[in-house]
């Protein structure tokens, strides 16, 4: 069972429970005996929307088996003071919005209650009236981390049956944890479709088993690695030893954001050395122009359209006054670089899947809150699963454009969730 139906089987659970009659909860739960009797009821005032409401849960006797039952009852939450509705708001408040767990209660709290910030938003309304909601930012970090937890469980299957394009982006974010504790979540992305794999948090990218265990959960998720092609990386040794070890077929694809990033110190060197025994204007001058005529030369490197092209924008840079450092580093992964234009590779991105992390790094609380390695993991899975079902926008920007706008990556790999959205996806 994929992600897509264990949603929509929690829809149809919820709607049942909603639409069913009396006649339904006579039948004892426990021993299906239908000699049963009302045993009384009890009261819930659970904080809504709309405030503070009472609701009042029948209870059941069954003679057969001497025990007790209540009805359940579709917007509440077993052993929580918030509805259904507060639960999935202060989840979704925290994806969507990208702030941290403490604007989240206050904003849930002022909205709830009507008090603190909401009095700003209704200066007529009279102020300091009606019971005070208490919800807490640990409150909503607990919510997150049921919710972790319901995704942990959803990894078998959860992308069963989906179709993958064989040319997948693979990046990592490191995160500072509490008391200073380093870690790094490892992330696994279709690069035609956009989907996100179940990630996983290591101890860092140097190690091959931080890789191999990112890779077989995504093969628990339903990820055929013997049809895997081609995977875009940055220059992680853990990444490259364990392809060469264990995937034997699969190329990679060095990011070539990654290769600008670490020649940026080289050019930099360079234009110093050709700027030596000048000053002023004509030492930036000197370096200007040979950052325009190194970069220049890279671009026709890294730009090119065929293997030859390429092999002979590498010589001129070579013959560069000061260009054969630079030349050599790049010829030492002169096949990385051009995978692509292999007919073999087509689909595979020159660029890694760093813009996935842009979104996840808009969370205040993205690694400190969450205290521990488990917490962390928890939370990256439960923002994958957001990002696979929620569309990009229609709009494209001055700076940003979208490859597909107006549909999620799950849309794009052919399987529209529908109706279904991600909180349905975790059971929220």
């Amino acid at each position: 069972m994929n992600i897509i139906e264990r949603g929509r089987e929690f829809v149809e659970r919820l709607q049942e429970l909603a639409g069913r009659r009396a006649k339904r909860w006579k039948r004892c739960p426990r021993c299906g005996s239908m000699l049963t009797r009302r045993h009384g009821y009890y009261t819930r005032r659970p904080w809504c929307f709309a405030g503070r409401k009472e609701e009042r849960v029948q209870r059941h006797y069954c003679h057969e088996c001497g025990r007790t039952y209540s009805e359940t009852l579709a917007n509440l939450v077993p052993r929580s003071w918030y509805a259904r509705e507060v639960h999935r708001c202060a989840i979704d408040h925290w994806q969507h919005l990208g702030t941290s767990f403490r604007r989240t209660a206050e904003v849930l709290r002022s909205w709830l209650g009507r008090q603190e910030r909401y009095e700003l938003w209704q200066p007529l309304e009279k102020r300091g009236t009606g019971e005070r909601c208490y919800l807490a930012a640990s409150t909503v970090h607990r919510w997150m981390d049921r919710a972790g937890k319901a995704a942990e469980k959803s990894v078998p299957g959860q992308l069963k049956g989906i179709v993958s394009s064989e040319v997948l982006g693979t990046d990592g974010l490191w995160v500072r944890l509490q008391g200073g504790t380093k870690r790094v979540a490892l992330m696994l992305v279709d690069s035609v479709t956009g989907v996100i794999w179940p990630p996983v948090v290591a101890l860092g990218e140097e190690s091959e088993k931080a890789w191999q265990s990112l890779f077989e959960r995504g093969k628990q998720a339903g990820l055929r690695l013997e049809y895997i092609r081609g995977v875009t990386s940055d220059g992680a040794r853990g990444l490259l030893a364990y392809l060469n070890g264990t995937l034997t077929w699969v190329q990679q694809q060095r990011c070539i954001w990654h290769i600008w990033r670490n020649l940026r110190s080289e050019i930099g060197e360079a234009a110093t050395e050709a700027a030596s025994g000048l000053s002023g204007a004509e030492a930036k001058s000197a370096q200007k122009r040979v950052r325009r005529e190194l970069s220049a030369l890279i671009r026709n490197v890294l730009d090119a359209t065929s293997y030859p092209e390429a092999e002979q924008a590498l010589g001129v840079l070579s013959q560069h006054s000061l260009g054969g450092h630079i030349a050599r580093r790049l010829d030492k992964d002169f096949d990385q670089l051009l995978v692509h234009l292999i007919a073999y590779y087509q689909g595979l991105l020159r660029v890694g899947p760093e813009w996935c992390w842009r979104d996840f790094r808009q969370r205040l609380s993205r690694g400190r809150n969450h205290g521990s390695d488990v917490r962390l993991e928890r939370a990256v899975l439960v923002w994958a699963i957001y990002h696979n079902f929620t569309p990009a926008q229609w709009r494209s920007e001055r700076k940003r454009h979208y490859r597909h706008p107006g549909l999620s990556p799950l849309e794009v790999a052919g399987v529209p969730p529908g109706n279904i959205s991600y909180l349905d996806a975790l059971g929220v």
